[in-house]
């Protein structure tokens, strides 16, 4: 007989739908209650409760089958609810603004019923993340325990803003899908019908930069216009970005002691958010916090996949059933069963990497990887590398000479480098934005993309790689590239990317550059990100670029390729190297950019590699 216990289909499932449920300013949000079942009647008792409030609608297919049918035919109360001003909700939907007190006072109404047994748990993904920590910085009653999957934690750093930059895709297609679903375009067919024929012309609404107030489609929903520009244009970290609702930076320490169950993944939007939260949960409580980490890009539905973009990790990278994870979570910190979890180390990652390299039978290129447990992150063992920038191309671990000659290249706001798979949802524009690992190459189906040649021939991006790889590397943690710059603006941008470079094959005989991890520094926020200050032209900069951190095998034979540029659109905004107002240009500039890597001013990036005996 199993040691371990757990909850197994014991039940139907009963659902009342759109309980009204009172906030304490008086509006009412829609609830959908599910109960365990017998011959179509609830099962009297008291249950332990599994919560998700979302912007999403609660009756959608996803809500309904792996949540609310799931978890109350295996002997639980579940709650869906729609936030505020969404859906069946009454009230106006702020983006987390309201979910605190909303989310506790949602939690004080379930306690209250007799269908609850006073054990309630929280659960979610991306903002149904967010919104489970709004409200548990409040310290509801009754709250056990949350599953928080890849959720911010500080969205003025990273998913709408990013080091002084905007995360342009991921935020205008997210705001103009939030519009398309709202209560004004439900209730205005003529509102829907030109949302709607602004979202099959993304592409080329992408390319008016920046998107002017009053000029499109969005007019016409004012509250989505003006949250869109607001992310635009308050480039300061000012008071607006600091609402302890969407910003658990600024109320880590109200957060309460429960146990937590934290996921993110190598291609998802949040890993440094949720890297973030575990580190300072773990130095904060004493209650057991878990940490999963895969491959799959940002979505529910992407556990199920063993690829992310045009790269295969192999099928043990795939979740069976993502729901097998909440349940065990649930039957052990809502039930008290024993289901082994206590026994486990804390980390679960997946080290991507070595495989065949091939081309697999549906296309893909088998990148290969493992799972692995660790007792904490960064794992244990793990040395920070410097491997210097050199003016040969070269990277490596030797010092650069004294008297090097710098690296220069001409950025041009009008040509930019075109983005190329990244921490994204699966084809998240179609025509200019897919999720993944790609080969870093123009592809014909990207409309930024004037050929099919590797973006490392064009004039604006610098490469450094390493000599192929005489064993073995893996990188496992978090990297920072360390430039020093020069521009002949006032305000420009320095990118980098981390790539794992394949050497020819049959199936790739130009090989592949696989992109690993990326990131972006405006230069007005090269030193603080409160508050902007232009550079002076021909002065020499030190900056920091922070990639969200990664786990990959660099495979013998493979080389580590480091890029430097100036733009990689449309994920980031195109700086406009004016100076002006951000989300307000009016003008473009052409900027000419020198990175130096002499012994005075060494760039370099500092990788986290993971000895051999440690693997």
């Amino acid at each position: 007989m199993s040691p371990f216990e757990g909850s197994a289909v014991a039940y139907d499932f009963h659902r009342t739908r759109n309980v009204g449920v009172a906030m304490r300013d008086g509006t009412v949000l829609s609830t959908d209650v599910y109960l365990p079942a017998l011959k179509g009647k609830p099962v009297d008792g008291a249950w332990p409760v599994v919560l998700e409030r979302t912007p999403y609608d609660k009756s959608r297919r996803v809500s309904h089958s792996q949540t609310g049918r799931y978890f109350a035919r295996r002997g639980y109360a579940v709650v869906l609810q729609d936030v505020r001003g969404r859906w069946s909700s009454e009230g106006d939907f702020e983006f987390l603004r309201n979910e605190a007190d909303d989310g506790y006072d949602t939690l004080t109404w379930i306690g209250e019923q007799e269908w609850c047994n006073g054990k309630i748990g929280t659960v979610g993904y991306s903002y149904t993340a967010a919104d489970q920590q709004s409200l548990a910085i409040k310290q509801p009653p009754h709250l056990v325990t949350q599953q928080l999957f890849d959720g911010g934690y500080n969205y003025f750093n990273q998913t709408f803003r990013h080091a002084g930059a905007c995360e342009y895709a991921i935020f205008f297609q997210y705001v103009l899908q939030m519009a398309r679903q709202s209560k004004e375009a439900a209730a205005d067919p003529e509102i829907r019908d030109a949302l709607d024929r602004m979202w099959a012309n993304l592409g080329k609404w992408i390319r008016r930069l920046p998107l002017r107030r009053g000029e499109s489609p969005l007019r016409l929903v004012p509250k989505y216009e003006n949250w869109f520009f607001d992310m635009l244009t308050r480039s300061d970290y000012e008071d607006y970005w600091k609402d302890s609702s969407m910003n658990l930076e600024e109320s880590i320490d109200s957060y309460p002691d429960i146990p937590v169950y934290l996921e993110t993944s190598w291609y998802g939007h949040h890993i440094t958010a949720t890297l973030t939260k575990y580190a300072e949960m773990r130095r904060r409580h004493q209650t057991p916090k878990k940490l999963l980490i895969g491959t799959w890009t940002h979505g529910m539905e992407m556990f199920v996949q063993s690829w992310a973009g045009e790269v295969d990790f192999g099928a043990e990278a795939a979740l069976e059933n993502v729901n097998d994870i909440r349940l065990r979570w649930c039957d052990q910190y809502l039930k008290g069963l024993k289901t082994g979890l206590d026994d486990e180390p804390p980390v679960r990652i997946f080290v991507m990497g070595g495989g065949t390299g091939r081309r697999n039978l549906q296309g893909r290129l088998d990148h290969g990887g493992r799972w692995r447990d660790e007792q904490d992150w960064p794992p244990p063992g793990m040395k920070p590398t410097p491997y210097y920038l050199h003016g040969d191309g070269s990277l490596s671990t030797k010092a650069p000479k004294k008297a090097a000659a710098p690296s220069e290249f001409t950025f041009n706001p009008a040509d930019p480098v075109p983005t190329i798979g990244g921490n994204f949802p699966e084809k998240a524009i179609p025509g200019f934005l897919d999720g993944g690992g790609f080969d870093q190459r123009g592809r014909p189906d990207l409309v930024l993309c004037q050929d099919t040649l590797p973006l490392s021939a064009r004039r604006d991006v610098l490469t450094f790689r390493t000599k192929p790889l005489a064993e073995d590397m893996e990188l496992t943690g978090p990297l920072v590239v360390r430039l020093w710059v020069s521009s002949t603006a006032v305000d420009t941008d320095f990118t980098a990317k981390l790539l794992d470079e394949y050497p020819p094959n049959p199936d790739y005989p130009e090989g592949f550059a696989l992109n690993i991890t990326d990131s972006i520094v405006r230069m007005r926020y090269r030193d603080s990100r409160d508050k902007a200050e232009l550079m002076k032209p021909g002065t020499v900069y030190e900056i920091s670029i922070e990639p969200q951190a990664t786990s990959n095998l660099f495979a013998r034979g493979h080389c580590i390729r480091v890029d430097i540029s100036s733009s990689n659109f449309p994920h980031y905004d195109i700086n406009s190297n004016t100076g002006e107002p951000l989300g307000l240009e009016r003008r473009t500039m052409v900027a000419h950019q020198t990175v130096f890597h002499d012994a005075e001013r060494p760039s370099q990036i500092i990788l986290p590699i993971v000895p051999a005996g440690r693997r």
